[in-house]
């Protein structure tokens, strides 16, 4: 049979961990006792440099469960480099990863589904939000216009309406691990790696306690990371610009000496005015967007380490 881990980074959950750790483990047992999966598969918990007590909660688990295991990173990293850590982690100890936020607000009931599909020769299953009730408007919102974005401009290949809840093989955790860049984004990654996949789906939940510590900020860094990762578009976008504004500006150069030629005063300063805070504010723009992939190019040289764990429970 199968050895599961169940991945779950936490940052500031001391609110959730307890309760999230129960029903992952009622979710264990069920697929135990179903002769799914061994009866040494485990949860670890992934505690991103957390301010309150999850690191202590998780240890207090740990000591109480066997099937609770835990590892602690020596500062935030983020949930992408959280998620490689944990993953990275336990890639040596089992057959399969599933990974899940800690909040559970994805369904868990869909990780049954997910070893029914590994079992069928799948090496990756993706949790397809189907309902999204459970998030807010704000992200509802975002979020369906970032996938079109991705989808529409970017071309990015990934896979629309998921997030972060999948389930990896030994194989595709070997191959990820061959992949060492900084600014991580999973969810164009994992496509990448190119083996057989499908998809379940994924009802989304109404947190139980707690507050998402996905800021609107977070998000967009997420979105950027996501966009300049994998596709030089935007900066073709500066040059598509730069030439529309050379063929204006050619145009109003004639119209200008027409009239010079016909002895007509060209009247406009507002208009100059306007044109040049515009045009201005595009070029402000542009530089905004080489910069952003030259601090990518930046972080990248340096090879620096995704994450530290500072401790083990394994």
């Amino acid at each position: 049979m199968i050895k599961l881990a169940i991945v779950s980074p936490c940052y500031n959950e001391e609110a959730l961990l307890e309760s999230s750790a129960n029903v992952l483990l009622t979710v264990l047992d069920s697929l135990s006792e179903k002769e799914k999966i061994s009866i040494e598969s485990f949860i670890l918990f992934v505690n991103d440099g957390s301010k309150d007590s999850s690191w202590s909660i998780i240890s207090a688990l740990h000591e109480k469960m066997d099937k609770v295991r835990g590892i602690n990173l020596a500062h935030n990293v983020g949930h992408q480099n959280a998620l490689m850590a944990g993953m990275l982690t336990a890639k040596d100890l089992v057959d399969v990863v599933i990974t899940i936020d800690c909040d559970l607000q994805d369904d868990v009931n869909a990780i049954e589904e997910m070893i029914d599909k590994y079992n069928e020769g799948y090496d990756v299953v993706y949790g397809v939000k189907v309902s999204r009730f459970g998030d807010s408007l704000l992200k509802r919102i975002t979020a369906q216009a970032f996938y079109n974005f991705q989808r529409n401009y970017a071309h990015i290949e990934s896979i629309y309406n998921h997030a972060d809840f999948r389930l990896l093989s030994n194989r595709v955790l070997n191959a990820l691990s061959e992949y060492r860049e900084s600014n991580l984004y999973l969810r164009g990654i994992i496509p990448m790696i190119g083996f057989p996949s499908t998809t379940v789906d994924d009802t989304i939940s109404e947190r139980r306690a707690g507050k998402s510590k996905y800021s609107l900020s977070k998000m967009i860094n997420l979105a950027l990371d996501g966009i300049t990762s994998f596709t030089s578009r935007p900066m073709m976008t500066i040059i598509h610009f730069g030439v529309a504004f050379t063929v204006i500006s050619l145009f109003l150069l004639i119209y200008v000496l027409v009239k010079y030629i016909r002895g007509e005063v060209v009247p406009g300063w507002s208009s100059l005015m306007i044109s040049i805070w515009f045009i201005g504010g595009v070029l402000l723009i542009a530089l905004g967007i080489i910069g952003v992939y030259i601090g990518k190019i930046f972080s990248e040289v340096k090879n620096r380490p995704l994450f530290t764990i500072k401790d083990r429970l394994l």
